[in-house]
């Protein structure tokens, strides 16, 4: 997409970084209407609207639903059958800005239900302002003083437009984010509170862009002191995504500590015997883990530390490992540990803005465009114009 930007005036750089503002003109009039794959892969899905609604397919069959009439669609042959109409799409759009339900959630917008061969997908075709409310719920307390809860509505709605712009270059996408915490969680009109609509109010149509470009404003729970440059995790440089000392300490994941026994880490790793130690291969600057070496009575394998984080449930790689030794020995005499206990520091991949380190620059009287220029260094604050609706 092509992007003009008018610059407006400079932020503040009381944290030590400019943000600039401006006012960013898209050079089109289409709609900010985002896919959100609200249910992917089910054989079948109940659907209704909260007032009278159109059931309409791909040819144009077109059936009124009453408010809250049941619909179970179905995929038989490659199609979907829903309430007398039946094709490879099948769309519900309600009146007078009625509400949607796919299951026992319900969405602003439409919905659209499209047959793939793994299954039915429920799409929801819903306004980038209405989506984001929702979105700003759940992913952060809406209890939250407003500047942290105004930085995340500004980091979501720049998020979600790289996704979009990214999706919708790839031939054959279906949807532009999923719901879940792969992209954005997203539970539809249940999270949204007066606290998120006035975040979202707020900041209506703003977004983060980098030499003209909305970035991908990635955001984690909690780093754990300092958040990490992106080569360090993605192994690519992105000049936005530089590290910084984080405000995190009163994350209640600032500080963490599990402890595994020799059997449970047997089970989660197995093929080498009974686990004794980990050697770390690599770690970033910050010290997270990218890569370690697990060495059994058995033999050893070498794993990365997203992947050590997934198997054992780890909160992050910001962690260290620490045997336990019981009065077991190995064939070679040496004495085998009987648990590890391992330590470690926040929640999350450590990229971008810290979600409890806004929280603790919000109430430390930050407002949220220096909290986004503190976690997004170098970037512009912009305004989509009103035309782009």
């Amino acid at each position: 997409m092509l992007y003009l930007i008018v610059r407006w005036r400079f932020l503040s750089q009381s944290v030590g970084l400019g943000c600039l503002i401006s006012v960013l003109l898209q050079l089109t009039a289409a709609a900010v209407e985002l896919r959100v794959a609200v249910l992917d892969r089910v054989r079948q899905v109940t659907i209704s609207s909260s007032t009278p609604a159109q059931l309409r397919d791909e040819v144009g069959r077109v059936l009124t639903v009453a408010p809250q009439q049941n619909i179970t669609a179905v995929l038989t042959g490659g199609e979907i059958q829903a309430g007398g109409v039946r094709g490879r799409q099948v769309f519900l759009e309600p009146r007078d800005n009625g509400l949607v339900r796919v299951g026992d959630r319900w969405y602003r917008g439409r919905l659209q239900l499209v047959s793939t061969p793994e299954g039915i997908i429920a799409i929801n075709l819903v306004d980038l302002e209405e989506y984001l409310p929702s979105v700003v719920g759940k992913e952060m307390y809406p209890s939250w003083p407003l500047e942290a809860l105004k930085a995340q509505a500004v980091a979501s709605r720049s998020f979600v437009l790289f996704r979009r712009d990214r999706e919708r270059r790839r031939p054959g996408s279906l949807f532009d984010v999923g719901a879940t915490v792969t992209h954005q969680v997203y539970p539809g009109v249940s999270s949204e509170t007066a606290s998120t609509l006035a975040a979202v109010a707020a900041t209506r149509g703003q977004v983060l862009t980098y030499n003209g470009r909305i970035i991908e404003a990635v955001f984690h729970a909690s780093s754990g002191g300092h958040t990490e440059d992106s080569e360090s995790i993605w192994q690519k440089v992105v000049p936005y995504l530089r590290g910084a000392p984080d405000f995190d300490q009163i994350s209640p994941n600032f500080q963490w500590t599990v402890r595994f026994t020799a059997a449970q880490l047997q089970q989660r790793l197995p093929g080498i015997g009974t686990i004794v130690g980990f050697r770390p291969l690599q770690l970033t600057p910050q010290g997270r883990v990218m890569a370690v070496q697990v060495v059994g009575t058995t033999g050893s394998r070498t794993i990365s530390g997203s992947e050590l984080r997934r198997v054992l449930g780890l909160r992050s790689t910001l962690l260290t490992i620490t045997p336990e030794y019981g009065n077991v020995a190995s064939q070679t005499g040496q004495s085998v540990p009987v648990a590890f206990t391992i330590t470690g520091r926040g929640h999350g991949h450590g990229l971008g803005m810290s979600q409890w380190g806004a929280y603790g620059m919000a109430l430390q009287g930050y407002t949220y465009d220096q909290i986004l220029g503190h976690y997004y260094q170098g970037v512009t604050l912009s305004v989509l114009d009103a035309t782009q609706r």
